[in-house]
């Protein structure tokens, strides 16, 4: 066995119940010399809640054709030493006792899967299904409760904060996490020397040294820090319709692209290289430290999109008709990407142009 240290991020959440009275023993009972019934009566009907989450010290799947994945994900028997069997490591966390919104009490579990599941679970419903399964599944296998599977989904991405942890996994999965890793990184080196997918252009003058900046692409995420100089940012504006220093536009090209145009602040080459641009199907994020969050989280109903606008839009100090013209200019242009198909993360492009001071996405 191999300990290794994980620092989950939220990924999405669960709810569902149990089905039958049954009984629950925290690991920290188990270990305590001086307990004697070391068990809890859980009863038919108790909440439980599962937080999916992403970290990338779990191993990730063995490599395996779509033939492998579809048989995995039907539920196929595995075959004993058939190396073209696929399955996903997952890690669970011991239950831990909290409440629901009505103070009720309930048990949060923890699921941790390697980062490199989560795109597939954002743009595939089928998969996604067979992850909130096997997180059922592995509870079960872990625990002796018995859990329905009617899936309720609150708007939530994780009940409680997740925790880091250290824990021992099988030294052969080790092993094959190193052999992946060291994968990763040749085929990191071979995309190195290609195109990138932020393109700086120079458009001015070739000899300006703010040159060969970077900016990095995550396909998908959802979380992003706040900016280091706005650490008391609140949730509200890291939502969608932050107050900040740039503005956008978005349009559609013949090849049905979807173009995305951000309006950026002359910056200095390291400041570009510590900005992060995030994409996820209906989510887009983008953030410049020491400037405020553009959030585009396309998700949301029209009713939480004005909401949060308007909401997080009462810091602007313009004149009343102005505001009110840019509020209503801003919600409009929202509401129409919304409309658009989802953003195509696949093949998301992204390219800064320094001396013009804007950042045109292409998803």
């Amino acid at each position: 066995m191999l300990s290794v240290s994980l620092k989950p991020v939220a990924g999405f959440c669960i709810k569902t119940s149990t089905v039958q009275p049954s009984s629950f023993t925290p690991l920290s009972l188990k270990q305590s010399p001086s307990a004697q019934d070391t068990s809890i009566s859980i009863p038919q009907g108790y909440k439980i809640f599962v937080n999916v989450a992403w970290d990338a010290n779990v191993p990730p799947p063995p490599d395996g054709n779509e033939d492998a994945i579809q048989r995995a994900m039907n539920g196929d028997e595995l075959d004993k030493g058939n190396l073209d069997d696929w399955f996903v490591p997952v890690i669970v966390s011991e239950g831990r006792f909290d409440t629901d919104k009505a103070g009720k009490p309930s048990l949060v579990f923890d699921c941790v899967f390697h980062n490199s599941i989560k795109s597939r679970t954002l743009r595939d419903p089928e998969f996604k299904v067979f992850i909130i399964e096997l997180s059922v599944q592995r509870i079960e296998a872990q625990t002796q409760l018995v859990l329905s599977r009617q899936i309720g989904t609150p708007n939530i991405a994780a009940k409680g904060k997740l925790q880091p942890r250290t824990v021992s996994i099988p030294s052969l999965l080790a092993r094959a996490e190193a052999k992946a890793a060291e994968t990763r990184n040749l085929e990191s080196k071979s995309r190195s020397m290609q195109k990138p997918l932020i393109q700086e252009i120079m458009t001015q003058d070739a000899s300006d040294p703010i040159s060969q900046a970077g900016l990095e692409v995550v396909k998908p995420k959802s979380i992003l820090r706040t900016p280091s100089s706005n650490p008391a940012q609140t949730a509200a504006h890291r939502d969608i319709g932050a107050k900040i220093d740039v503005t956008w536009s978005w349009y559609r090209t013949d090849d049905d692209r979807l173009q995305i145009q951000i309006e950026v602040p002359p910056v200095e080459k390291t400041v570009i290289s510590r900005s992060n641009l995030d994409i996820e199907p209906r989510r887009l994020i983008f953030s410049i430290p020491d400037y405020s969050v553009l959030d585009l989280n396309l998700s949301l109903s029209d009713a939480e999109l004005v909401a949060y606008f308007r909401q997080s839009s009462t810091g602007i100090t313009n004149s009343a008709n102005s505001s009110e013209s840019k509020e209503d200019s801003t919600i409009n242009k929202l509401l129409s990407l919304k409309r658009q198909r989802p953003f195509n993360v696949e093949v998301a492009t992204a390219e800064w142009f320094i001396a013009d001071n804007r950042l045109l996405i292409s998803v």
